[in-house]
Protein backbone atom coordinates (compact mmCIF):
# COMPACT_ATOMS: atom_id res chain seq x y z
CA UNK A 1 0.00 0.00 0.00
CA UNK A 2 1.27 3.57 -0.88
CA UNK A 3 -0.04 6.46 0.50
CA UNK A 4 -0.21 7.91 -3.76
CA UNK A 5 -3.14 4.70 -3.77
CA UNK A 6 -5.28 6.36 -1.14
CA UNK A 7 -7.88 8.77 -2.45
CA UNK A 8 -10.29 10.90 -0.91
CA UNK A 9 -14.04 11.41 -2.02
CA UNK A 10 -17.30 12.66 -1.25
CA UNK A 11 -19.39 9.36 0.99
CA UNK A 12 -22.19 8.22 -0.65
CA UNK A 13 -24.86 5.35 0.02
CA UNK A 14 -22.41 2.76 -1.10
CA UNK A 15 -20.18 3.93 1.24
CA UNK A 16 -22.22 2.79 4.36
CA UNK A 17 -21.65 -0.76 5.07
CA UNK A 18 -18.06 -0.61 4.94
CA UNK A 19 -18.60 3.07 7.05
CA UNK A 20 -20.34 1.14 9.55
CA UNK A 21 -17.87 -1.67 9.72
CA UNK A 22 -14.96 0.59 10.57
CA UNK A 23 -16.80 2.40 13.12
CA UNK A 24 -17.56 -0.91 14.80
CA UNK A 25 -14.21 -2.22 14.72
CA UNK A 26 -12.50 1.11 15.96
CA UNK A 27 -14.87 1.93 18.62
CA UNK A 28 -17.29 -1.20 19.34
CA UNK A 29 -20.84 -1.51 20.39
CA UNK A 30 -19.95 1.24 23.20
CA UNK A 31 -20.45 4.07 21.19
CA UNK A 32 -24.02 4.17 20.93
CA UNK A 33 -24.19 5.13 24.49
CA UNK A 34 -22.05 8.30 23.96
CA UNK A 35 -23.39 11.94 24.16
CA UNK A 36 -22.21 12.02 20.73
CA UNK A 37 -24.18 9.31 19.33
CA UNK A 38 -27.28 10.53 21.08
CA UNK A 39 -26.86 13.56 19.25
CA UNK A 40 -26.53 11.55 15.65
CA UNK A 41 -29.20 9.48 16.93
CA UNK A 42 -31.70 12.74 15.85
CA UNK A 43 -31.44 13.06 12.36
CA UNK A 44 -29.23 12.11 9.55
CA UNK A 45 -25.75 12.92 8.62
CA UNK A 46 -24.50 15.45 6.16
CA UNK A 47 -23.89 13.44 3.32
CA UNK A 48 -22.17 16.28 1.20
CA UNK A 49 -19.93 17.30 3.95
CA UNK A 50 -18.99 13.90 4.74
CA UNK A 51 -15.87 11.87 2.94
CA UNK A 52 -14.35 8.86 2.76
CA UNK A 53 -10.57 7.22 2.18
CA UNK A 54 -10.59 4.91 -0.48
CA UNK A 55 -7.82 1.94 -1.73
CA UNK A 56 -8.70 0.43 -4.90
CA UNK A 57 -12.06 -0.48 -3.95
CA UNK A 58 -12.04 -0.33 -0.44
CA UNK A 59 -12.95 2.29 2.21
CA UNK A 60 -10.17 2.50 4.77
CA UNK A 61 -11.62 6.03 6.57
CA UNK A 62 -14.51 8.11 6.99
CA UNK A 63 -15.73 10.63 8.45
CA UNK A 64 -18.92 12.38 9.07
CA UNK A 65 -20.53 15.28 9.57
CA UNK A 66 -23.79 16.35 11.53
CA UNK A 67 -26.11 19.69 11.81
CA UNK A 68 -26.08 20.66 15.28
CA UNK A 69 -27.66 23.06 17.41
CA UNK A 70 -27.06 24.83 21.08
CA UNK A 71 -29.01 28.18 21.83
CA UNK A 72 -28.80 30.83 19.15
CA UNK A 73 -25.72 28.83 17.36
CA UNK A 74 -25.75 26.23 14.39
CA UNK A 75 -22.93 24.15 13.54
CA UNK A 76 -21.63 20.71 12.49
CA UNK A 77 -20.04 18.15 14.27
CA UNK A 78 -17.54 16.29 13.40
CA UNK A 79 -17.17 12.55 13.95
CA UNK A 80 -16.95 9.82 14.15
CA UNK A 81 -13.50 10.15 12.39
CA UNK A 82 -12.23 6.27 12.09
CA UNK A 83 -9.49 4.46 10.46
CA UNK A 84 -9.08 1.16 9.58
CA UNK A 85 -6.17 -0.18 11.90
CA UNK A 86 -3.68 -1.20 8.94
CA UNK A 87 -3.58 2.32 7.55
CA UNK A 88 -3.22 4.14 11.16
CA UNK A 89 -0.52 6.76 11.89
CA UNK A 90 -0.06 7.49 8.18
CA UNK A 91 -2.22 10.76 8.25
CA UNK A 92 -5.18 9.64 6.66
CA UNK A 93 -7.05 10.96 9.32
CA UNK A 94 -5.92 14.29 8.94
CA UNK A 95 -6.48 14.57 5.57
CA UNK A 96 -9.76 13.66 5.97
CA UNK A 97 -10.48 16.60 8.85
CA UNK A 98 -8.96 18.70 6.85
CA UNK A 99 -11.19 17.78 4.01
CA UNK A 100 -14.36 18.39 5.86
CA UNK A 101 -13.32 21.31 7.04
CA UNK A 102 -12.70 22.87 3.74
CA UNK A 103 -15.85 21.17 2.76
CA UNK A 104 -17.87 23.40 5.84
CA UNK A 105 -16.34 26.00 4.60
CA UNK A 106 -17.54 26.07 1.29
CA UNK A 107 -21.05 25.40 2.57
CA UNK A 108 -20.80 28.59 4.67
CA UNK A 109 -20.84 26.81 8.10
CA UNK A 110 -19.72 28.77 11.08
CA UNK A 111 -18.30 26.27 13.10
CA UNK A 112 -17.34 22.81 13.46
CA UNK A 113 -17.32 20.75 17.17
CA UNK A 114 -16.41 17.34 18.06
CA UNK A 115 -15.54 15.57 20.89
CA UNK A 116 -11.94 14.12 21.19
CA UNK A 117 -8.52 14.20 21.85
CA UNK A 118 -6.98 17.74 22.29
CA UNK A 119 -3.73 16.60 21.14
CA UNK A 120 -4.88 14.99 18.05
CA UNK A 121 -7.40 17.94 17.07
CA UNK A 122 -5.42 20.84 18.33
CA UNK A 123 -3.13 20.75 15.57
CA UNK A 124 -5.82 20.73 13.07
CA UNK A 125 -7.05 24.40 14.38
CA UNK A 126 -9.66 22.71 17.58
CA UNK A 127 -9.53 24.43 20.54
CA UNK A 128 -11.09 23.92 23.57
CA UNK A 129 -15.17 24.65 24.61
CA UNK A 130 -15.15 27.26 27.21
CA UNK A 131 -16.30 24.80 30.29
CA UNK A 132 -19.85 25.01 31.14
CA UNK A 133 -20.87 27.00 27.07
CA UNK A 134 -22.21 23.44 25.78
CA UNK A 135 -23.28 20.40 27.37
CA UNK A 136 -23.98 16.70 25.79
CA UNK A 137 -27.32 14.95 25.89
CA UNK A 138 -25.04 12.62 28.07
CA UNK A 139 -21.77 12.80 30.22
CA UNK A 140 -18.64 13.79 28.18
CA UNK A 141 -15.14 15.29 29.57
CA UNK A 142 -15.90 18.51 29.19
CA UNK A 143 -12.16 18.97 28.32
CA UNK A 144 -12.87 17.06 24.95
CA UNK A 145 -15.17 19.47 23.98
CA UNK A 146 -13.31 20.64 20.73
CA UNK A 147 -14.14 23.64 18.53
CA UNK A 148 -12.64 25.31 14.97
CA UNK A 149 -14.60 28.52 14.40
CA UNK A 150 -14.62 29.18 10.21
CA UNK A 151 -16.49 32.43 11.53
CA UNK A 152 -15.03 34.43 14.00
CA UNK A 153 -17.08 34.59 17.05
CA UNK A 154 -19.21 31.71 15.81
CA UNK A 155 -18.81 29.44 19.04
CA UNK A 156 -20.79 32.43 21.27
CA UNK A 157 -23.83 31.86 19.62
CA UNK A 158 -23.40 27.98 20.71
CA UNK A 159 -25.12 27.80 24.38
CA UNK A 160 -26.53 25.18 26.21
CA UNK A 161 -27.51 21.66 25.45
CA UNK A 162 -26.57 20.48 21.84
CA UNK A 163 -28.86 18.73 19.78
CA UNK A 164 -29.23 17.76 16.33
CA UNK A 165 -30.04 20.79 13.89
CA UNK A 166 -33.65 18.93 12.89
CA UNK A 167 -34.16 18.33 16.86
CA UNK A 168 -33.84 22.22 17.37
CA UNK A 169 -36.36 22.54 14.39
CA UNK A 170 -39.30 20.39 15.42
CA UNK A 171 -38.59 21.92 19.00
CA UNK A 172 -39.35 25.93 17.74
CA UNK A 173 -42.09 25.18 15.22
CA UNK A 174 -43.73 23.24 18.74
CA UNK A 175 -43.26 26.24 20.76
CA UNK A 176 -44.38 28.39 17.83
CA UNK A 177 -47.52 26.08 17.43
CA UNK A 178 -47.94 26.51 21.33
Amino acid sequence: MSLADVKYLPETPAHDPEIEAINDEAFGPGRFVLGAYKIREGGPHERALSFVAVDGAIVVASVRMTRIAAGAGRALMLGPLAVRPAYKNLGIGRRLVAIALEAAAKAGIPAVMLVGDEPYYGPLGFKRVPRGQISMPRPVDPDRLLSHEIVPGAMARLVGEVCHADQARIAAQIAAMA
